[in-house]
């Protein structure tokens, strides 16, 4: 029986020849919770969201999603999770619709399953007047919003996000994050989120973890941190850490 902890990670370690990209990380994240991963470049924030979603695995260690782990439960995890890659795309020559309507296929159970999906899908997106329009006709705004729905329609328990907002003027980002509360608050939704936007971070996660250099140097409420170390934004405890750890 699947635990209610949406993902217990420990000891985790795993390198890319000389590299160490992950050297003994470990947290939880609690059902309901939006977690942010933060850190720079290179700290092992991307490697960490891959190895969840089972597409890499972990050299050592642990990793579970609902109890299930990662490597010995692989199809158990992919059928409760949906993950946004940061370059995630879609294919040019399809409609949107056709796009929500292809990637729908893969998770419906039935036609009726398929078409509530997609109208969720459409609902999300928020392109109701451009969703029979040709991707190559979206502007990037439009392809993240669209992928986003692609993301959230099949209703995943954990959404594994890599810089949902990136590259987005204000008026997408504010939709996607909007999105992305309103899920948490009414489906349940438990979010796994990486983002170098740290106005994001502080505004969308109940909790953040900062990796630098592979391990966890630091965790908690945005406004705890930022209290413990006399901050007045994250982005200060994010430059502090970093550069003491």
């Amino acid at each position: 029986m699947a635990s209610e902890q949406a993902v217990f990670v420990a000891k985790l370690t795993k390198s890319y020849g000389k590299i160490r990209a992950l050297r003994g990380l470990s947290f939880r994240i609690e059902k309901g919770e939006i977690y942010g991963l933060i850190g720079p470049n290179g700290a092992g924030k991307t490697t960490t969201l891959r190895i969840l979603a089972t597409l890499i695995q972990p050299d050592s260690g642990e990793a579970r999603v609902f109890g299930y782990d990662v490597v010995k439960n692989a199809n158990r995890v992919r059928a409760i999770i949906s993950y946004l890659p940061e370059e995630a795309g879609a294919y040019r020559n399809l409609s949107g619709l056709e796009y929500l309507k292809f990637m729908a296929s893969f998770y419906a159970t039935d036609e009726s399953s398929l078409q509530e999906m997609v109208e969720e899908g459409i609902s999300i997106s928020g392109l109701e007047g451009r969703i029979r329009d040709k991707v190559k006709t979206y502007s990037q705004g439009m392809k993240r919003r669209l992928a986003l729905a692609r993301t959230l329609m099949v209703q995943p328990k954990l959404a594994i996000l890599d810089e949902p907002t990136s590259g987005l003027d204000v008026i997408h980002a504010h939709h996607v994050r909007s999105v992305i509360k309103r899920y948490v608050e009414d489906r349940g939704l438990t979010v796994l989120l990486s983002s170098h936007n740290m106005l994001e971070v502080e505004t969308l996660c109940d909790r953040v973890g900062l990796l630098h250099k592979g391990n966890l140097v630091e965790e908690g409420p945005p406004e705890e941190l930022k209290r413990k170390h006399r901050a007045a934004n994250l982005e200060e405890v994010f430059v502090e850490v970093t550069a003491i750890a």
